[in-house]
Protein backbone atom coordinates (compact mmCIF):
# COMPACT_ATOMS: atom_id res chain seq x y z
CA UNK A 1 0.00 0.00 0.00
CA UNK A 2 1.15 2.92 -1.10
CA UNK A 3 2.37 5.21 1.65
CA UNK A 4 0.85 9.11 0.93
CA UNK A 5 3.80 12.13 1.77
CA UNK A 6 3.20 13.89 4.93
CA UNK A 7 2.27 17.29 2.94
CA UNK A 8 -0.32 15.64 1.70
CA UNK A 9 -4.03 15.69 2.70
CA UNK A 10 -6.06 12.93 4.11
CA UNK A 11 -6.90 10.00 1.00
CA UNK A 12 -9.84 8.84 1.52
CA UNK A 13 -11.45 5.55 2.06
CA UNK A 14 -13.03 3.63 -0.71
CA UNK A 15 -14.14 -0.24 -0.61
CA UNK A 16 -11.22 -2.26 -0.70
CA UNK A 17 -9.83 0.36 1.61
CA UNK A 18 -13.18 -0.12 4.27
CA UNK A 19 -13.02 -3.80 3.94
CA UNK A 20 -8.92 -4.26 5.00
CA UNK A 21 -9.02 -2.01 8.03
CA UNK A 22 -12.11 -3.88 9.13
CA UNK A 23 -10.34 -7.11 8.73
CA UNK A 24 -7.10 -5.89 10.44
CA UNK A 25 -8.79 -4.75 13.72
CA UNK A 26 -11.23 -7.67 13.99
CA UNK A 27 -13.64 -5.49 13.39
CA UNK A 28 -17.92 -7.46 12.55
CA UNK A 29 -19.70 -4.65 11.92
CA UNK A 30 -22.73 -5.50 14.36
CA UNK A 31 -26.93 -4.64 13.96
CA UNK A 32 -26.84 -4.02 17.73
CA UNK A 33 -24.41 -1.05 17.43
CA UNK A 34 -25.90 0.19 14.08
CA UNK A 35 -22.59 -0.64 12.27
CA UNK A 36 -22.91 0.52 8.63
CA UNK A 37 -19.21 2.22 7.34
CA UNK A 38 -19.77 4.07 4.33
CA UNK A 39 -17.31 3.18 1.34
CA UNK A 40 -18.04 6.25 -0.93
CA UNK A 41 -15.68 8.69 -0.79
CA UNK A 42 -18.09 11.05 -2.95
CA UNK A 43 -20.73 10.92 -0.08
CA UNK A 44 -17.66 11.84 2.23
CA UNK A 45 -16.76 14.95 -0.08
CA UNK A 46 -20.65 16.35 0.09
CA UNK A 47 -21.34 15.75 3.99
CA UNK A 48 -17.82 17.94 4.43
CA UNK A 49 -19.16 20.40 1.60
CA UNK A 50 -22.95 20.65 2.99
CA UNK A 51 -21.23 21.15 6.62
CA UNK A 52 -19.68 23.94 5.42
CA UNK A 53 -16.79 23.29 7.46
CA UNK A 54 -14.25 25.95 8.20
CA UNK A 55 -10.40 25.55 8.34
CA UNK A 56 -10.53 27.15 11.88
CA UNK A 57 -13.63 25.05 13.39
CA UNK A 58 -13.17 22.40 15.51
CA UNK A 59 -15.42 19.57 14.85
CA UNK A 60 -17.14 17.19 16.72
CA UNK A 61 -18.06 13.51 15.12
CA UNK A 62 -19.68 10.85 16.99
CA UNK A 63 -19.17 6.90 15.80
CA UNK A 64 -16.32 7.79 13.66
CA UNK A 65 -16.68 3.57 12.85
CA UNK A 66 -13.53 2.81 10.08
CA UNK A 67 -13.20 6.62 9.69
CA UNK A 68 -14.64 7.65 6.62
CA UNK A 69 -15.79 10.39 7.64
CA UNK A 70 -12.95 11.59 10.19
CA UNK A 71 -10.61 11.86 7.14
CA UNK A 72 -12.49 13.99 5.39
CA UNK A 73 -13.29 16.19 8.32
CA UNK A 74 -9.23 16.21 8.71
CA UNK A 75 -8.96 17.59 5.44
CA UNK A 76 -11.33 20.68 6.31
CA UNK A 77 -11.11 21.63 9.69
CA UNK A 78 -8.58 22.50 12.17
CA UNK A 79 -9.21 19.95 14.66
CA UNK A 80 -11.43 16.86 15.20
CA UNK A 81 -12.60 14.95 18.06
CA UNK A 82 -13.93 11.56 17.47
CA UNK A 83 -16.27 9.59 19.94
CA UNK A 84 -15.91 5.98 19.64
CA UNK A 85 -17.47 3.75 21.98
CA UNK A 86 -16.34 0.60 20.30
CA UNK A 87 -12.64 0.19 21.58
CA UNK A 88 -11.25 -1.59 18.91
CA UNK A 89 -12.38 1.25 16.41
CA UNK A 90 -11.55 3.60 18.88
CA UNK A 91 -7.25 2.15 19.20
CA UNK A 92 -7.52 1.40 15.28
CA UNK A 93 -8.64 4.97 14.07
CA UNK A 94 -5.42 6.34 15.54
CA UNK A 95 -3.60 4.12 13.37
CA UNK A 96 -5.60 4.50 10.07
CA UNK A 97 -5.43 8.54 10.37
CA UNK A 98 -1.22 7.88 10.68
CA UNK A 99 -1.65 5.73 7.45
CA UNK A 100 -4.11 8.06 5.32
CA UNK A 101 -3.22 11.47 6.63
CA UNK A 102 0.08 11.45 8.71
CA UNK A 103 0.08 15.02 7.96
CA UNK A 104 -2.77 15.56 9.86
CA UNK A 105 -3.22 13.39 12.61
CA UNK A 106 -1.79 15.63 15.33
CA UNK A 107 -5.28 17.20 14.86
CA UNK A 108 -7.07 14.20 15.60
CA UNK A 109 -8.52 13.45 19.15
CA UNK A 110 -10.14 10.16 19.94
CA UNK A 111 -12.48 9.83 22.90
CA UNK A 112 -13.00 5.94 23.66
CA UNK A 113 -16.26 5.68 25.36
CA UNK A 114 -19.78 6.47 25.04
CA UNK A 115 -20.82 10.05 23.42
CA UNK A 116 -23.89 9.97 26.00
CA UNK A 117 -21.69 9.62 29.33
CA UNK A 118 -17.95 11.60 28.35
CA UNK A 119 -17.28 14.98 28.85
CA UNK A 120 -16.61 16.72 25.40
CA UNK A 121 -13.77 18.78 25.89
CA UNK A 122 -12.53 22.08 23.39
CA UNK A 123 -15.37 23.81 22.66
CA UNK A 124 -16.22 22.34 19.43
CA UNK A 125 -18.69 24.82 17.08
CA UNK A 126 -20.09 21.69 14.52
CA UNK A 127 -21.10 18.47 14.72
CA UNK A 128 -20.83 16.34 11.94
CA UNK A 129 -21.36 12.50 12.20
CA UNK A 130 -23.07 8.84 10.76
CA UNK A 131 -25.56 8.17 13.76
CA UNK A 132 -26.99 4.60 14.13
CA UNK A 133 -30.39 5.11 13.80
CA UNK A 134 -31.31 3.44 17.32
CA UNK A 135 -28.95 6.14 19.27
CA UNK A 136 -29.39 9.55 16.56
CA UNK A 137 -31.99 11.21 18.48
CA UNK A 138 -30.91 10.93 22.42
CA UNK A 139 -27.34 11.49 20.83
CA UNK A 140 -27.88 14.84 19.38
CA UNK A 141 -30.67 16.22 22.49
CA UNK A 142 -27.30 15.01 25.21
CA UNK A 143 -24.95 17.01 22.79
CA UNK A 144 -26.74 19.85 21.91
CA UNK A 145 -28.48 20.39 25.59
CA UNK A 146 -24.23 19.93 27.19
CA UNK A 147 -21.93 20.89 24.46
CA UNK A 148 -23.50 24.84 24.19
CA UNK A 149 -20.49 25.62 21.53
CA UNK A 150 -22.21 23.72 18.82
CA UNK A 151 -24.16 26.10 16.41
CA UNK A 152 -24.53 23.92 13.89
CA UNK A 153 -25.03 19.76 13.19
CA UNK A 154 -25.26 17.93 10.09
CA UNK A 155 -25.70 13.76 10.73
CA UNK A 156 -26.46 11.24 8.12
CA UNK A 157 -29.48 8.92 9.74
CA UNK A 158 -32.04 7.15 9.10
CA UNK A 159 -34.51 8.47 6.46
CA UNK A 160 -37.32 8.00 9.40
CA UNK A 161 -35.40 9.34 11.70
CA UNK A 162 -34.49 12.39 9.48
CA UNK A 163 -38.05 12.86 8.44
CA UNK A 164 -39.49 12.80 11.99
CA UNK A 165 -36.45 15.51 13.08
CA UNK A 166 -37.68 17.91 10.45
CA UNK A 167 -41.38 17.50 10.84
CA UNK A 168 -43.55 20.66 11.34
CA UNK A 169 -46.27 21.07 13.38
CA UNK A 170 -49.79 19.31 11.69
CA UNK A 171 -47.66 16.52 10.21
CA UNK A 172 -48.02 13.01 10.72
CA UNK A 173 -44.65 12.02 11.71
CA UNK A 174 -44.60 15.16 14.03
CA UNK A 175 -43.67 14.23 17.22
CA UNK A 176 -41.63 14.23 20.47
CA UNK A 177 -38.11 14.62 18.34
CA UNK A 178 -38.99 17.04 16.25
CA UNK A 179 -40.55 19.49 19.35
CA UNK A 180 -37.00 19.06 21.56
CA UNK A 181 -34.64 18.80 18.49
CA UNK A 182 -37.04 22.66 17.70
CA UNK A 183 -36.45 23.70 21.18
CA UNK A 184 -32.46 23.99 20.02
CA UNK A 185 -32.15 24.44 16.29
CA UNK A 186 -33.92 25.17 12.90
CA UNK A 187 -34.11 21.83 11.26
CA UNK A 188 -34.15 20.86 7.49
CA UNK A 189 -33.18 18.13 5.83
CA UNK A 190 -30.47 18.51 3.67
CA UNK A 191 -30.53 15.63 1.25
CA UNK A 192 -30.93 11.94 0.66
CA UNK A 193 -28.57 9.17 1.03
CA UNK A 194 -28.79 5.81 -0.92
CA UNK A 195 -27.65 2.25 0.69
CA UNK A 196 -25.12 1.64 -1.59
CA UNK A 197 -22.68 3.89 0.02
CA UNK A 198 -22.48 1.72 2.68
CA UNK A 199 -20.71 -1.46 3.78
CA UNK A 200 -22.56 -3.84 4.79
CA UNK A 201 -25.90 -2.05 3.05
CA UNK A 202 -28.76 -1.25 5.31
CA UNK A 203 -31.86 -1.80 4.88
CA UNK A 204 -33.53 1.50 5.00
CA UNK A 205 -32.45 5.05 3.15
CA UNK A 206 -30.49 7.75 5.00
CA UNK A 207 -31.02 11.29 4.86
CA UNK A 208 -28.31 14.30 5.89
CA UNK A 209 -30.04 16.11 8.85
CA UNK A 210 -28.73 20.11 8.88
CA UNK A 211 -29.91 22.04 12.37
CA UNK A 212 -28.95 25.38 13.20
CA UNK A 213 -28.68 26.16 16.71
CA UNK A 214 -30.75 29.33 17.39
CA UNK A 215 -32.27 30.71 20.90
CA UNK A 216 -35.09 28.61 22.30
CA UNK A 217 -38.58 29.84 23.06
CA UNK A 218 -38.84 32.26 26.06
CA UNK A 219 -39.84 30.40 29.34
CA UNK A 220 -40.34 30.91 32.38
CA UNK A 221 -40.04 27.69 33.81
CA UNK A 222 -36.97 25.95 31.44
CA UNK A 223 -36.50 23.65 29.28
CA UNK A 224 -36.68 20.65 31.27
CA UNK A 225 -40.48 21.54 32.53
CA UNK A 226 -41.50 22.01 29.47
CA UNK A 227 -40.26 18.84 27.76
CA UNK A 228 -42.05 17.10 30.76
CA UNK A 229 -45.02 18.67 29.18
CA UNK A 230 -44.08 17.62 25.73
CA UNK A 231 -43.56 14.22 26.61
CA UNK A 232 -47.00 13.99 29.07
CA UNK A 233 -48.47 15.54 25.19
CA UNK A 234 -47.74 13.32 22.92
CA UNK A 235 -47.76 10.24 25.43
CA UNK A 236 -51.01 10.33 25.03
CA UNK A 237 -51.34 11.56 21.65
CA UNK A 238 -54.85 11.10 20.03
CA UNK A 239 -56.39 12.85 23.40
CA UNK A 240 -57.24 16.08 23.17
CA UNK A 241 -54.72 18.52 25.12
CA UNK A 242 -57.16 19.13 28.11
CA UNK A 243 -57.30 15.71 28.92
CA UNK A 244 -53.62 14.39 27.90
CA UNK A 245 -52.14 16.94 30.43
CA UNK A 246 -54.30 16.75 33.18
CA UNK A 247 -52.46 14.33 34.49
CA UNK A 248 -49.82 17.74 35.08
CA UNK A 249 -52.73 19.27 36.98
CA UNK A 250 -56.61 18.75 36.51
CA UNK A 251 -59.00 18.84 33.82
CA UNK A 252 -60.22 22.18 34.85
CA UNK A 253 -57.06 23.82 35.40
CA UNK A 254 -55.50 22.28 32.54
CA UNK A 255 -58.30 23.64 30.32
CA UNK A 256 -57.86 27.18 32.47
CA UNK A 257 -54.14 27.17 31.37
CA UNK A 258 -54.39 26.19 27.80
CA UNK A 259 -56.60 29.30 27.49
CA UNK A 260 -54.07 31.84 29.41
CA UNK A 261 -51.36 30.28 26.99
CA UNK A 262 -54.02 30.75 24.15
CA UNK A 263 -53.81 27.20 22.77
CA UNK A 264 -57.14 25.30 21.98
CA UNK A 265 -57.98 23.08 24.25
CA UNK A 266 -59.40 20.45 22.19
CA UNK A 267 -56.15 20.95 20.00
CA UNK A 268 -53.84 17.57 20.15
CA UNK A 269 -50.36 17.53 20.85
CA UNK A 270 -48.99 17.27 16.80
CA UNK A 271 -50.83 20.88 16.40
CA UNK A 272 -48.89 22.85 19.09
CA UNK A 273 -45.04 24.74 18.00
CA UNK A 274 -41.89 24.81 20.24
CA UNK A 275 -42.84 27.57 21.38
CA UNK A 276 -46.66 27.22 22.19
CA UNK A 277 -45.64 24.16 24.26
CA UNK A 278 -43.23 26.57 26.23
CA UNK A 279 -46.22 29.12 27.29
CA UNK A 280 -48.88 25.99 27.43
CA UNK A 281 -45.72 25.14 30.61
CA UNK A 282 -45.38 28.48 31.54
CA UNK A 283 -49.26 28.65 32.15
CA UNK A 284 -49.77 25.11 33.78
CA UNK A 285 -46.74 25.83 36.19
CA UNK A 286 -48.43 29.45 36.64
CA UNK A 287 -51.88 27.45 37.58
CA UNK A 288 -53.87 27.66 41.32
Amino acid sequence: MTQPSASAGPRLLGPADVRLLAERYGVRPTKQRGQNFVIDANTVRRIVAVAGISADEHVLEVGPGLGSLTLGLLGAARQVTAVEVDHALASGLRETVVEYAPGRSGALTVVDGDALRVPIEGDPTALVANLPYNVAVPVLLHLLETVPSLDRVLVMVQLEVAERLAAGPGTRIYGVPSVKAAWYCDVQKAGHVGRTVFWPAPRVDSALVLMRRRQPPATAVGRERVFEVVDTAFGQRRKMLRASLAGLTSPGAAEAALRRAEVDPTARAERLTVAEFARVADALAAAP
